[in-house]
This record gives C-alpha cells, structure tokens and sequence, in this order.
C-alpha cells in the first residue's frame, strides 16, 4: 500500500495544473507506448488527461479514440495505481472515444481475476462500455459480484446494475435473486445498495413493492441508509393510499424515531410531517425530534432540522410555533445558513407585534451571509408581507436598505420582485413602494431589471395622487443611461401622457427633444407616441399605449414568416394570432406555492415561457387539413373522462380554433395483458355540431399513452355552441404475455368502453386578456360596441367571494383592477371583466354584486358581435 503515498515535491507540484494546455497533455499519451512502462511518469500524465476532462475541456472523436487506445497498452503494467487510474480513464473516455468494445476482455480478465483491488474498479469500468447485448454476455459475472463476499465488489456490481437499467431493464431484472440476498449482507453500503437495486427492479410493479416493503419493515436491517431509503418508500405508498393512512406502515415509519441512529431519527421525522394525512398528534412526535436536533452541537443536524422546520412552517404553522424559542436560540448561530434558516422560520411563523424586533435581528447579519441565502430571507420577507399587510412600511424599509447593498442580479431582482408584489397587493404601500424603486434605478447597474422598474412606473404612476413627481426619474434615465434604459423611459413617459390630461403637454416637450437621440430604436418609439398623443383621441391611446398587443410573440413570429413567404395580396391581420395566454388561478397558486424554496438553478428561470397553446399547435399541426383552420386560439385544461383507477384512462383537451374545434382525446391502457388497436373515441355530438374527421390512435401497449383526434365544426348558431356530448371509447384488443407485451396471435375482438360525458363551455371559447385601464375601455366600447343587461339571482351563493370565483371560472374571463378581490365587511362589489371570444370579439362585462339571503348580481355585457353578447347573458341564466 505505500505506493499510495505521495511524495512531499508532487504535492508542492499540484499547482501546475492550472496551466494545462489540452495539445501539450495528448501529446504526452506517446509516453503510454514506451516499453518497460513508467508507472509514475504514466500516473501522472493519467491525472492531467483527467484533470483537463473534469475542467470541461472538450476532446474530439478522433483525439479521444487516439488517447484510449494508448491508454490500454498500460494493461501491461502490474502497478496498482495505475491501474485504478487507466479504469478511471476508460469511464471517462467511453462516451467520446470509438471502439471501446476493444477493452472488454481486459476489463472481464480482471472482473475475475483474484486481485480484489482491481475487481470493483474494472465492474463500473466494462459496464460504462456496455451495452444490452454485451450484458448479457457478463451476466453470469455480474451476478456472482452481486453475491461476492468482498463489500466493495459486491456495491460496485450493485451500482453499475442500476446505471444499466437505463439501457438494459429487461437484463438486470433478472438479477432479482441475487440482489435479494445481497440485502441481507451485514455491510451497510452494500444492503442500501441492494435495496436500491430490488425497488428499482419492482417499481413499475406497485403490489410488488408493497410486499418488498412488508417484509423489510417487519425485518430489522442493519444499514442506516438502507433504513432511511425504506422509511422514503414506504411514505410513498402511504401518499399514493387514497383512504386512511396503512396503518402497519406508519407505525414503522413512527417507530424509526426511536432509532439508534440519528439519520434514521431525522428521516422519519421528516417523512412524518410531509405527509399528507397526519394527526396533530402524529406530527407532534415529529416536531419534537426536529425540536431537539435544533439544540444538538452538530451543525448538520442543525442545519437538516431548521430546514425541515422551514419547509412546513406554512402547511403546519401552529406546529412549528412552538418551536420558536429553540429558532431564536439559532439565530445567532456561527453558521450563517442555519441562521437564515431559522429567521426565515420565524418570519412565517412569527407574529404580527414581533415584525419589527427580527427585522433589527435579521439586519446583524444580513451582510454577512451569500446572495443565494438573502433570496430566501427576501422571499420570506415577500410572504410575510402578504401575511401582515400592515407592516408594509417596515418590510419596505428594510428592503430599500438592502436593495442599496452589494449584491448580483437575482438578488436585486427578487427584492425588486417582492417591493412590486407588495404595491400590487397593497394600494396603501404604493406611492412608498415606487418612491424606493425610483431611488433605486437611479444607481442600477442592471439593465433587466430597470427596464421592468419603468414599465411599473409608467404603469402605475400615472394612477397616484402626484403623477408629476415621477417624470423627473424617468427623464433622467434618458439623459444619462444606455439605449435600452432610454427606450424603455420613452415608453413609461408616453404612459404619463395617455393616462393623465395634465401632464400631456409636458410629455409632448420631453417626447420632442427624445426625437433627437442618437439611437434609431430610442427616435422611432417617441415620434410613434408623440404622433398618437397629438390627436387627442382617448380610444387610440387604449390601443396603441396604455394595453400593449397581448398576442403570443412566438406565433407572432411564426405568422409573419408565414406572411412573407406567401403571395401577400391581403392584407397582415394581427386578430390572427394567437393571445398570449394569461396566467390562471391555479398556475398563480403554483407559482405561489414555490415562494420561498431556495433557487438552484437560475438559468432554468430565465428561459421564456412557452404557452400552452404554442407546445399543442406542433402537435396538433400533424393533422390531415388541420392548416386550413387557422391559429389555435385556445386549449383548455385536462378534462377527466374516467376515474384515474380504472382499467382505461382516458383525458380530453379542447382546442379552440375561430370556427373548428378539435377534441385530443389522451388514453392510458393499464392492463398488461391487452394489445389494443385502432382506438378512437366515438361522440354524439349535439345538434349544429358537424364531424370534420378522426385520427384515431393505431396502437396501444400496456402503461403507454396515445392519442386520438377529432375535428369538429363550430355550429352556426352561437347559441348551440355550448353543448354536451356523449362518449364512449372503442377499441380492438389482442390478448399479450403480461411478461413481453407480444400479442398470443393476430386474432382481435371488438370492445368498447362508456366515457363520461364531455362538455364544450363558454370558457372553453373564450380568451383572457388584461385590460390595464378598464374604465376606459369601457367608456369606449359604450359608442362602437353591442349592450346588454340582465339581473340574475344566485341563490346557492352564500358569499361575494364564492360568486366572483364561480362568476370568473364559468365565463372564463380576466378581472381587471384586482376587482376579484372583495374588503372585509361588504356587502356589495363590482367586478370587472375582460376576454376575446373565438374570432377576435372583444368582450367586456361588468357585474354588480349586491350580498343578502344571498347573491344578487345585475351583468352588462359588451361586445362588437351582438350573438356573442347574447350567448354571453344566456349562458348565464
């Protein structure tokens, strides 16, 4: 073992590294031909290949080919070192080098071979060359090393099995025996090991692994990993249970709180309070252990304990407020990442009278923790000003002290983010609210992020008591800063104008000297509004400034193409393109659900969002004829057409186009012994309606999904667009081996399957767009568009919140002006709506709620279309 050891110059040496140049290092693979082999010249060059490969130097084919081959005359050498390095090597290179099939008796002569140092290294080596067919050829290998009393040979044989079943299921499946008996191996990594190996195996199957977790949770197993990997398994059955929880598997999981081993102790009082159906008095035990581990002097245990605290503050709140002493005692931890943890805690917990004393703690050591941790304290400071809207003035302050601090985009970012939340939920904190943003961008060095501080102020401003004290921010920011800030400032001054009669003249001036900027984008974007805002027309400055063009900017992009390309004899119709989806109430719930994780991955959230109609409009393009319908204007959520038990499981989603409908029809086969062939979905469709085509789904194996298609025409008469049809599923089933999904023979029978009823909403033709200034849009429509009123009782309504929610979810429409929300105490409200329906046809409604025995509403609709304004109010009734 001393050739292990390293030498005293080869350590002082390490630092040569950081110079490597790629050429310099694969020149140096020459040495690997020598004859006798240098073991530690080879070593050392071995560890430069490696070290430039993990840096993210990038090796061509032909340079990695040429490197491996040279690397495999080193076989020869009997250095244990070096050896264990060429295994390394050949991982590495396996992925970039061609014909690594060459190594494959080498690695197996050493597989079983007698030297147990070579034995586990060259198992996870040959099984990064192989693939399914060559894993077979080793089988009988594999599952020997499996069972092989060396530990290490044994969890390397287990490893690599589970990296195999990527590319060969069916093969390692078969190891089942062997990986059974290795879960009863007294080594802890390699019985947590083989219990990876046996759940991976059965997964698919969910009554096999119920009894994979019977058994071992009436067994005692020696390894903590092993316990703490089945405690995960077994809370993952207990949330798929629909019922009450398994009784027999809580009290297992309960029972690992006792456990000898803190792990294990932690494990189970983490999966106790991340069920979903747990009694005050189950949860209690939980919080008690991660109670205790708060006070206990290893900071892991300290760290995983809050953390736990942290994420379950919200759903179990009265809970984690009992531990609240023990989170202050952490406050002024030494590891600044328990202490965010535990303020973070308290800030959701915490009481109202109590904001201002962890504001003062929370600002000690603010600047001392990293950007990513002040997220997380930013954005428990977002929920807690949501929770106390009160303390809007103190979170506010403290926000702008940190918003003047050092920091990178994303932390700047998610304070910005949390000020503007606070302005949008808060109509007292908004004139404070801008007044700090307006402080801010005079300083940011972040062009992003200005950019959206000027839309909110030109947004926003103009709706304050003194719009006039924000002209001079935004002004100067065309004086001073780049292009884009410049562009962007033009834009907000031109919302003062529009918006505020007052101001116009003076907008009018500041737009004029902006026509002289030296920036063509900057130039265009003022004579655009300064012309708009000379002829004093209200209904021009609602479309053309105060609501931006609400299309999709990817269709957009794809119809102008599309535009060029063709004869272009008519004209661009920008009613063609597709809106740009507005987010509902359960995408807002998910994404205030994530409020307040740590971000991991910054660059996922840059990317822009897709709609859901642009991710359908591909799919849905591969229809026969399908072009001739036009743009997707909308796809509705998944529609349940059978219960999620059931043998057949069968979705629907509605595309609406202007004039043709097309039902997507997702179906789900569960039964492993059935082939089903030529499935399609058969409909009574209600009278107007007329089958276009059906595309029905040619083949459906077992636990694969496929879809059918069909395409129907809008009637005539709008009236009959809201319909409900019939549905049954029909198929031709094969009979299959459950074991290779291959039909017994080609011999079919027809069967058909009762589907419930679907139903084509108003919703489902109606976009939601949002209206920025909705009074005058309506004052607007009052001259060009059709009107009519009706007064509707809603009986079964016992409240104004519950009628917006149902008023909002049955039209399918957009509140404006934060109208959905109803202050404490009223008795009467007004909602105000807006959307398009199929065809481009605006449509505005206000409904006037009064709250008695119960809810009375009086419901004005406008729109340019008289049908669509009737099919409106008599959906309603």
């Amino acid at each position: 073992m001393g050739s292990f050891k390293k030498e005293k110059k080869e350590e002082e040496d390490g630092a040569m590294f950081a110079m490597l140049e790629k050429t310099a290092v694969l020149q140096e693979c020459r040495t690997f031909n020598e004859t006798p082999v240098n073991p530690k010249k080879c070593t050392r060059i071995m560890t430069m290949i490696l070290y430039i490969l993990n840096q993210g130097e990038q090796l061509s084919t032909t340079e990695a080919t040429e490197c491996f081959f040279a690397m495999t005359k080193l076989f020869q050498s009997q250095d244990v070192v070096l050896r264990r390095m060429v295994y390394l090597g050949i991982k590495e290179l396996s992925a970039l080098a061609d014909d690594v099939i060459i190594v494959t008796s080498s690695l197996t002569k050493d597989m079983t071979g007698k030297e147990d140092l070579y034995r586990a290294a060259a198992i996870r080596a040959l099984c990064s060359i192989t693939d399914a067919t060559m894993l077979q050829a080793i089988e009988r290998y594999m599952k020997q090393a499996i069972v092989d009393r060396n530990s290490a040979v044994s969890s390397a044989a287990l490893v690599s099995s589970l990296h195999m079943m990527k590319k060969a299921n069916d093969v390692v499946k078969r190891y089942v025996n062997e990986a059974q008996e290795a879960v009863n191996s007294d080594n802890v990594m390699v019985q947590y090991h083989a219990l990876g190996v046996l759940y991976h195996i059965r997964k698919t199957d969910r009554l096999a692994v119920n009894k994979l977790v019977a058994k071992l949770t009436k067994s005692s197993l020696k390894s903590p990993y092993a316990v703490c990997m089945l405690i995960r398994m077994t809370a993952k059955l207990l949330e798929e249970e629909e019922g009450n929880n398994n009784y027999p598997f809580f009290e297992f999981i309960e029972s690992c709180i006792r456990h000898k081993s803190e792990m294990v102790i932690y494990e189970a009082a983490h999966a106790i309070v991340n069920l979903k159906r747990t009694t005050p008095r189950e949860l209690s035990a939980a919080i008690t252990v991660l109670q205790l581990f708060c006070g206990s002097p290893k900071a892991t245990l300290r760290f995983a304990a809050v953390r736990t605290l942290n994420q379950v503050a919200i759903s179990h709140l009265s809970a984690v407020t009992a531990c609240n002493m023990d989170l202050e005692n952490l406050i002024t931890d030494s590891n600044r990442s328990i202490a965010t943890l535990a303020i973070t805690t308290l800030l959701k917990t915490g009481a109202e009278s109590s904001v201002e004393r962890l504001m003062k703690q929370i600002s000690t050591f603010v600047s001392e923790i990293s950007d990513e941790f002040k997220v997380v304290v930013v954005q428990a400071i977002r929920a807690l000003s949501l929770k106390f809207p009160r303390k809007h003035s103190v979170l506010m302050s403290f926000l702008s002290a940190m918003l003047r601090d050092e920091g990178g985009l994303e932390y700047k970012a998610s304070i910005a983010d949390t000020i503007i939340t606070i302005i949008e939920d808060n109509p007292e904190a908004k004139e404070t609210g801008l007044a700090h943003l307006c402080e801010f961008i005079e300083d940011c060095e972040h062009t992003s992020l200005a950019v959206r501080i000027l839309h909110l102020l030109g947004k926003e401003g103009p709706r304050t008591k003194q719009p006039s004290r924000y002209i001079r921010f935004i002004y100067n920011r065309v004086i001073l800063e780049n292009p884009t800030f410049r562009a962007a400032a033009v834009s907000a001054m031109a919302q003062f104008g529009a918006t505020c009669p007052d101001l116009l003249d003076n907008i009018l001036v500041l737009l004029a000297r902006c026509q002289m900027d030296t920036d063509d984008e900057v130039r265009d974007r003022a004579t655009y509004y300064s012309n708009i805002l000379s002829y004093s027309d209200p209904g021009l400055y609602e479309n053309y400034i105060i609501q931006s063009p609400q299309v999709s900017i990817a269709s957009l992009e794809r119809s102008l193409r599309e535009y060029i390309q063709g004869d272009g004899l008519t004209a661009f119709d920008l009613k063609s393109v597709p809106l740009q989806a507005v987010p509902t109430p359960s995408d807002i719930a998910n994404q205030k659900a994530q409020e307040g994780m740590l971000v991991t991955n910054t660059a996922a959230q840059k990317k822009p969002q897709v709609s859901r109609e642009e991710n359908f409009a591909a799919k849905l393009s591969a229809i026969p004829g399908i072009q001739q319908a036009g743009s997707l204007f909308r796809s509705s959520d998944v529609v349940e057409l059978t219960e999620s038990e059931t043998e057949y499981v069968v979705r629907c989603i509605k595309h609406c186009y202007a004039n043709f409908l097309v039902l997507q029809f997702d179906c789900l086969n569960t039964l492993a012994d059935q082939l089903l062939e030529n499935v399609r979905v058969q409909l009574d469709p209600s009278e107007g309606y007329k089958i276009i085509s059906e595309i029905p789904c040619l083949k459906l194996c077992y636990n694969e999904t496929g879809s059918t298609f069909i395409v129907l025409q809008f009637p005539e008469d709008l009236s009959a667009s809201v319909a409900t049809f019939g549905a049954v599923l029909k198929f031709d089933v094969k009979d299959c081996d459950p074991s290779t999904g291959l039909p017994d023979s080609e011999d079919s029978y027809h069967d058909e399957y009762m589907l419930e009823d679907l139903e084509i909403t108003l919703g489902d033709q109606i976009q939601r767009v949002n209206k920025a200034n909705w009074g005058l849009a309506w004052e607007d429509a009052a001259s060009n568009m059709v009107e009519m009123d009706d007064t509707y009782s809603l009986s079964t309504m016992g409240s104004l919140e519950e009628a917006i929610k149902n008023i909002i979810q049955f039209l399918g429409l957009q509140p404006s002006e934060q109208t959905d929300r109803v202050q404490e105490g009223k008795t009467t409200h007004t909602l105000l709506l807006a959307g398009v329906f199929r065809g481009g046809f605006d449509i505005l409604v206000r409904a006037k709620l009064a709250l008695a025995e119960g809810v009375t509403m009086q419901l004005t609709v406008r729109s340019p279309n008289s049908d669509v304004v009737e099919l409106v109010t008599s959906a309603v009734g």
